[in-house]
């Protein structure tokens, strides 16, 4: 009788262990896929970026009806964190994900003027007791009708 009430007892502990190792990896996996989904986030902002006709890189069309909903600015308010910086700046929350994109022209006035433009992507979600990740793309892409300085 004895040795049966031992087995029980490292068999539920063994159990207990067992049950502990699936909710550390369940929380694993939802954390991968949140960072999954941020990674698709900013890609896809990116290539929306790339495939926008360079007199439209400072406008968004976020559900694709063909109306833009977001105009990126430079005025300082957030997400915007400098004004005057040629950094214009743009932002959206789904799902937990905070994505803020930017376009940085390589120089100052109209953007038609501006030879390249840095694009960046940033995804920032939070993974728990207080802690976030970031992940952030960027390319650089050039003004197809610039023919240089005037």
């Amino acid at each position: 009788m004895l040795e049966v009430m031992f087995a029980m007892l490292i068999l539920a502990t063994a159990v207990l262990g067992v049950t502990g190792a699936f909710q550390w990896a369940d929380h694993g996996l939802q954390q991968g896929a949140k960072g999954t989904r941020a990674l698709a986030m900013a890609e896809s902002r990116l290539e929306a970026k790339r495939a926008a006709p360079w007199r439209a890189l400072l406008t968004d069309d976020l559900d694709a009806d063909g109306t833009p909903e977001v105009t990126m600015r430079d005025d300082g308010t957030p997400p915007d964190q400098q004004a005057g910086d040629r950094v214009y700046t743009a932002s959206t929350e789904a799902k937990g994900i905070t994505l803020t994109w930017t376009v940085q022209p390589d120089r100052s006035g109209p953007l038609a003027r501006a030879g390249s433009a840095v694009i960046r992507a940033t995804a920032t979600y939070s993974v728990g007791r207080g802690q976030q990740r970031q992940v952030q793309v960027g390319t650089l892409r050039a003004n197809p009708n610039y023919v240089g300085m005037p």
